[in-house]
């Protein structure tokens, strides 16, 4: 299974060479304060972090309550077990 894996990020880290390699090309870049002339395939990958990082923020409010909701989850489980285990200690006695 390491090998896989090995693999797969040898195999992603050759197609990303051979990625910038292809698109070495300048492109001028504006913002506000300025301009910048840099390799197009970086202005690529960069916008790519940039979108995955926004894509991991908007999805940060859902994992954090459904962890929260999965530890309160978790809790009451726990007390309904206890509470099983202590009604099934108590003897029954039929008054009959």
């Amino acid at each position: 299974m390491k090998i896989l894996y090995i693999g797969f990020w040898l195999l992603l880290a050759i197609l990303g060479i051979v990625f910038a390699a292809l698109n070495a090309d300048k492109v001028t870049l504006n913002y506000h304060f300025g301009e910048v002339h840099i390799a197009i395939s970086l202005v690529i990958a960069g916008a790519l972090f940039i979108g995955a990082c926004l894509g991991v923020l908007a999805s940060l409010r859902i994992v954090l309550r459904t962890r929260h909701e999965l530890s309160r989850l978790k809790k009451r489980a726990e007390m309904t077990e206890k509470e099983v285990l202590n009604l099934r200690a108590i003897p029954l006695r039929d008054k009959h």
